[in-house]
């Protein structure tokens, strides 16, 4: 692109931190990465620039929808106002997996190449299908809070009441939140489709984009299996984060910029063994944050994991190691939404004495030095293998 895109209600660029510590850990053994590490403020200017494009084409989309929905009826102004609310948020992470994704094989593409503001507008569809996903998590978890501010269910409830509406204010809330959440998966679709990418690249990315979705659905339903007692121990665990979040967060987003491309069957390995470990390594982070994380920073309360009982590999690997106190404890309060300040750092002392967080940490290192690996490694341009190195160190070094 030549310029940068004006300035818009949604595009405030995220904090995302962008550092290379020359060195990542696997367990006890270091592995240095195999490409020379890259210039860190010429990395940063690559995903700020993509990250602004992505904020102005949602902010373009959005005022479009906001005029049909007002057309419609006023009333529906709160709702596309939610939705401009959750695409502010973020730190864009999917759509810049996807647009480094195609930028690194868009050289060799055959035909014509696509259009840079093009690509930046199908990629940014990708925020939609984020979007839908917290909304309906948030939901089946029973969250409260979301980057910040209540949840899409617990706002609408409270609107609810606000409005001097009958019935019941929470079933309005979990009603209109699913509606939400399906509005925004319907214009991941549209905003994709509408995005100005040429009919041979859309019909390439719409059999990713449908994986891509069956999958993430597919994971919410294992991660409410789990919930309920079904696929026990790490394993479990790392399953539905593999589906739930692993595969549409990286994997996924670089396969759909390859199909872009129309250099989908000769890189989609590659990009898979970039994206499986470090959307796992990802996810391992958002679970130690939603424990660990500073509620400042995160925009979410560190219990309420904790309080919704979900059953990371943190908590698997803490029952592996317990002792007969230690599984009691975990059994009497973890998924309890009554449990005391100490009952909720007793569990979080559980995790640390049992070592199951330091395991974890060991895991995110060492997927992320194989993802690394595999990036340093990929037949990509230069310029796509230093934002996507930087994005894999922010992506599992971030604080939020």
């Amino acid at each position: 692109m030549s310029r940068r895109p004006a300035p818009s209600p949604l595009s405030r660029p995220c904090s995302i931190e962008l550092r290379d510590t020359g060195r990542v850990t696997a367990g006890t053994q270091h592995r240095e990465p195999s490409a020379r590490p890259p210039d860190p403020a010429l990395a940063a200017a690559h995903v700020d620039r993509v990250r602004d494009a992505v904020a102005a084409a949602l902010a373009d989309f959005l005022q479009a929808q906001r005029t049909t929905l007002a057309g419609m009826d006023p009333s529906l102004t709160p709702v596309v106002d939610e939705v401009c609310a959750l695409a502010e948020g973020g730190k864009r992470l999917r759509p810049l997996f996807a647009y480094w994704g195609w930028r690194g094989v868009a050289a060799d593409a055959p035909g014509p190449a696509e259009d840079d503001a093009a690509v930046l507008r199908a990629v940014a569809a990708l925020e939609f299908v984020h979007a839908s996903a917290l909304v309906h998590d948030d939901v089946m978890d029973g969250a409260v809070t979301r980057r910040g501010r209540p949840a899409t269910h617990v706002g609408f409830a409270g609107r609810h009441g606000d409005g001097d509406l009958t019935g019941d204010g929470d079933s309005f809330g979990v009603g209109a939140a699913i509606l939400v959440g399906d509005l925004a998966l319907v214009w991941s679709d549209e905003l994709l489709r509408r995005s100005g990418i040429t009919a041979p690249a859309l019909g390439r990315v719409r059999g990713v984009w449908d994986t891509m979705r069956t999958e993430v659905t597919a994971g919410q339903y294992l991660d409410l299996l789990r919930a309920a007692g079904g696929l026990p121990g790490p394993r479990g665990a790392l399953t539905v984060a593999r589906y739930k979040s692993a595969g549409y967060t990286v994997q996924r987003p670089l396969q759909i910029g390859a199909a872009i491309a129309g250099t989908w069957p000769r890189i989609a390995d590659v990009y898979s063994s970039i994206g499986l470990p470090l959307g796992e390594a990802f996810q391992l982070r958002d679970d130690v944050l939603g424990v660990f994380g500073d509620p400042a920073v995160t925009g979410k309360s560190a219990d309420d994991d904790l309080r919704e009982g979900k059953q990371t590999l943190l908590i698997a690997l803490a029952e592996e190691q317990a002792d007969a106190a230690g599984r009691r404890l975990l059994a009497d309060s973890l998924g309890d939404p009554a449990a005391s300040p100490d009952q909720l750092q007793a569990l979080r002392d559980l995790i640390e004495d049992t070592g199951a967080r330091a395991r974890v940490e060991e895991r995110i290192a060492e997927r992320t030095g194989l993802a690394r690996t595999a990036i340093s490694e990929a037949p990509i341009a230069a310029d796509a293998r230093a934002a996507l190195d930087a994005l894999a160190v922010a992506a599992t070094t971030r604080a939020a």
